[in-house]
């Protein structure tokens, strides 16, 4: 194995989610993307008595960062664990969220190149006045043949290169949609695991969830109220959901002339936030039976939206989330809906054989190439400082505190007025010795950037930019390297994982 999986430890063991009733709506199996392999998975969620785990994400560029890729693998994780204990079949599903808007967050990539160094590559910037296109009608256009040609630069020769490139250029051409490419890709790439890739966006979805929508503006005044109590309650407990609930906003949305845009409560009926478009009810009625595709869910309405439509028995989420969804409680007694249980998605470092290279090298860990600052880097410098200089400095810091001791001591017989004057200048005495072990400790840097650089690519690689890997660094370079096993071998881990904090939670019940 030229790779290995440290997983982020766990806050405490997780509960394990409860069987519901329910069944899928039949309609709902239109709306799974279909990929070579998926047929089973999707043929299955029409059986009676089955359950599902699910999991989703905004669409973005080359699926976006690695953790896209664990929330889908630790739902199929999660899902083969509770079959194995329930003794009956259920399925990951991995809603597409191609509703979603923020085309900042989703117009970009980014990898290590050959050298390396962090790249990211955007697509392109939306203006500020653009309407704000739901992702699912955002087009990639020609930007994305660009963005193509420059990972494709920076990978180097790999065993796996060619396929990865190939899977990336079959869905993310310039006639697809950012996300339908996004979806298409990600079908394709988990269909070996089981997980069903739904398409929110589908006619069949909207149609289904319309009811559902409307039923949130009927009580609009009602959630707001029971969200703001639900958020003092949270805020009381030292829990901050990072999520406001109120100024009148309902948790709807509606495709209206700037864009997606969210609806406002107003004296007899609702206004767009951006556009200020009236809408009464009767007119959002309309639209949910002529043009169902116009209105989607908010992030606080949309875990209740699969709940509803989905016989879900748990969510897979990102800290993010986990933060919020607690909020959404008193959302499902409100609208009827049986809720499911939130559950934290895996996340770890995908540690490489290079950076173990350096790790072993230096005689560091990963925590401490991790740790802020450039302590390591400080540690392997001075290391390199000759045992007789080190020996000097700490013996002249000894001799200068003591003699000014004595000194101080002398001046209290003398005049004791000058005594704090001479402990200030052992101080800047002893500061000067201070001074010349950081000035060797500079020239000797200098002197060892070959092994600087080492470190800092050995850091890059597991915090590039300073942010955890998972949350900036895109699949394909990975998968070029390592290719299917990769995902098996994370696939792996997470089933452990999750069988191991189901068990503790088990024991500890």
């Amino acid at each position: 194995m030229t790779f290995r999986l440290v997983a982020t430890p766990l806050a405490g063991s997780i509960p394990a989610p409860a069987v519901r009733t329910g069944a899928l709506q039949s309609s709902l199996v239109e709306a799974c993307l279909r990929a070579p392999g998926t047929e089973a998975a999707i043929g299955s969620l029409a059986d009676p008595g089955v359950l599902v785990v699910t999991t989703g994400q905004q669409p973005a560029l080359f699926t976006g960062p690695l953790y896209t890729i664990h929330k889908a693998l630790s739902a199929a994780a999660l899902a083969e664990v509770l079959g194995r204990r329930w003794g009956r079949k259920v399925v990951p599903v991995f809603w597409v969220a191609g509703d979603d808007h923020d085309f900042t967050e989703a117009n970009h990539a980014s990898w290590l190149n050959a050298d390396g160094a962090l790249v990211t590559a955007v697509l392109r910037e939306r203006s500020p006045e653009a309407p704000l296109l739901p992702l699912y009608r955002e087009p990639l256009g020609s930007e994305v043949d660009g963005v193509l040609a420059q990972l494709e630069a920076d990978l180097p020769p790999a065993e796996h290169r060619d396929g990865a490139l190939d899977w990336l250029r079959r869905h993310f051409r310039p006639d697809q949609t950012v996300a339908r490419a996004y979806g298409s890709a990600l079908a394709e790439l988990l269909a070996p695991f089981g997980i069903v890739c739904l398409d929110s966006t589908h006619a069949a979805v909207k149609k289904a969830a319309g009811p559902l929508l409307l039923e949130a503006l009927r009580k609009a005044s009602d959630i707001e109220r029971l969200l703001d109590e639900r958020s003092g309650d949270l805020v009381g407990q030292g829990t901050d959901p990072g999520v406001v609930a109120a100024d009148g906003a309902t948790l709807v949305m509606v495709e209206a002339a700037l864009g997606r845009d969210r609806l406002v409560r107003t004296d007899g009926g609702f206004v767009t936030r951006r556009a200020h478009e009236r809408f009464g009810l009767a007119d959002l009625e309309r639209l949910a039976q002529q043009e169902p595709q116009r209105l989607s869910p908010n992030v606080l309405l949309r875990p209740v939206v699969e709940s509803a439509l989905l016989p879900t028995v748990a969510y897979v989420a990102g800290p993010g989330e986990l933060r919020y969804l607690p909020l959404c409680r008193p959302l499902y007694e409100c609208l009827g809906v049986v809720p499911q249980l939130p559950v934290p998605r895996w996340s770890g470092i995908l540690v490489e054989h290079r950076v173990d290279r350096v790790l072993e090298k230096f005689g560091a860990t990963l925590e401490e190439l991790l740790r802020p600052g450039r302590a390591l880097e400080s540690r392997v410098v001075r290391s390199q400082l000759p045992s007789e200089t080190t020996a000097i400095l700490e013996r002249l810091r000894g001799e200068l505190a003591a003699g000014y001791d004595t000194l101080a001591n002398v001046a209290r017989t003398i005049d004791p007025t000058i005594e704090k004057t001479i402990q200030n200048v052992g101080k800047q005495a002893q500061s000067g010795t201070q001074d010349v072990e950081r000035k060797l400790v500079q020239h000797l840097r200098k002197r060892s950037e070959v092994e600087m650089s080492q470190v800092e690519r050995a850091r890059t690689a597991v915090l590039p930019g300073g942010k955890p890997q998972e949350r900036l660094l895109t699949v394909a370079p990975f998968l070029s390297r390592y290719g299917p096993e990769l995902l098996q071998q994370l696939q792996q881990e997470m089933v452990t994982w999750y069988a191991s904090a189901l068990e503790g939670a088990s024991q500890s019940s």
